[in-house]
C-alpha cells in the first residue's frame, strides 16, 4: 500500500475519532439540556490565537475553534453518509433496472436521468431544501435527491455489459427470476463500483453542504464548516486568521483523503485494472 494511502486512512481515522467525540458531547448536552461546550460564550477570551489554553484559538465570542471544528466534522460526516446512502441507493436501483430490462424501462430511466441532469444542480438542491425546511434534514434531502444521476449512469452501463454474459444466461436457463438474477448475481459483480462511487460522492456532498451553509440556507445554530467560514471571513481584516485557516484546512484534507481512497479502491476493486 502506498504511503499516501496509509496516511489517508490514518487521517480518516482521526476524523472519525473527532466525529465520535463530537457526537457524544452533542448528545450529552441535549440530554442534560445544557449549552454545548462549543457554543459556550467566553467574552473575556475573544480572539485568542492558537496557544496553550486553546490549541486552535478562539472566535469572536470566545468559543473554542477546535471544539467547533469537531462539530463541523460531525455535521459533514452525517451529511456525507446520509446523502451518499440516498443517492447511491436510488442510482443503483434505477441503474440495475434500466441496464437489465432495457426497452421501455431503460427509456424511463434515461429520461429521468436527463431531466434531473438538465436542471441547475445548486438551484435544484436549494429548492428542495426550502420545501423540506431549513436545517440538516433539508440539506440531506436536497443533496441526496439530486446527485444520483452519475451513479445511475455508471451502474446502468456496467449492467448492460453483464446481462449477456454466460453466468446471467445460465441463470436464466435454470429458471431463476429476474429479481434474483439482478440482486444475487449481477449486483455483487458491480458492487466495486458502488464503493468507488461512495468514496467520490462523500466529499462532493460535504463540499455542497459547506457552500449551502455558507449561503445561510443550511444547518442553523450549529457550527457547520460553511457557517464557520462565513463568520471567519468577516474578521480576516482584523488579523484573526486562525478560524478561517483551520476550517479550510480541515475541508481540504478531508477531500484529499477521500480522493486518495477513491483511487485506491478503483485500483484494488476494478477487475480490468487488476488484470
Amino acid at each position: 500500500m502506498k504511503l499516501s494511502v496509509k496516511l489517508s486512512f490514518l487521517a480518516l481515522a482521526a476524523y472519525l475519532v473527532s466525529v465520535v467525540y463530537a457526537e457524544v458531547s452533542y448528545r450529552y448536552a441535549h440530554y442534560k439540556d445544557i449549552t454545548p461546550g462549543y457554543n459556550v460564550v467566553h467574552t473575556q477570551e475573544r480572539y485568542l490565537p492558537p496557544g496553550k489554553g486553546h490549541i486552535l484559538g478562539t472566535d469572536n465570542l470566545g468559543r473554542s475553534v477546535a471544539l467547533r471544528l469537531a462539530q463541523g466534522a460531525r455535521i459533514a460526516f452525517i451529511v456525507g453518509f446520509a446523502t451518499s446512502a440516498i443517492a447511491i441507493s436510488l442510482g443503483v436501483l434505477l441503474g440495475l433496472l434500466g441496464g437489465y430490462y432495457g426497452g421501455k424501462v431503460d427509456s424511463v430511466v434515461v429520461c429521468l436521468c436527463a431531466t434531473v441532469a438538465s436542471m441547475p444542480g445548486l438551484l435544484f438542491i436549494l429548492s428542495i431544501s426550502m420545501v423540506v425546511g431549513k436545517g440538516l434534514l433539508g440539506v440531506i434531502a436536497g443533496i441526496g435527491l439530486t446527485t444520483w444521476v452519475g451513479v445511475c449512469r455508471t451502474i446502468r452501463s456496467e449492467v448492460m455489459k453483464h446481462r449477456d454474459r454466460a453466468y446471467v444466461l445460465a441463470a436464466k436457463t435454470l429458471g431463476f427470476s429476474s429479481r434474483r438474477i439482478i440482486f444475487r448475481h449481477i449486483l455483487p459483480n458491480v458492487f466495486h463500483l458502488v464503493l468507488i462511487q461512495f468514496s467520490i460522492r462523500f466529499p462532493s456532498a460535504v463540499s455542497t453542504e459547506i457552500f449551502i451553509s455558507f449561503l445561510g440556507i443550511g444547518v442553523q445554530g450549529e457550527p457547520s464548516w460553511g457557517v464557520m467560514i462565513n463568520n471567519a471571513r468577516l474578521r480576516l481584516w482584523q488579523g484573526v486568521w486562525w478560524e478561517m485557516a483551520f476550517t479550510t484546512l480541515a475541508v481540504f484534507v478531508l477531500v484529499l483523503v477521500f480522493n486518495h481512497i477513491a483511487d485506491y479502491l478503483r485500483d484494488r476493486l476494478d477487475p480490468a485494472l487488476r488484470k
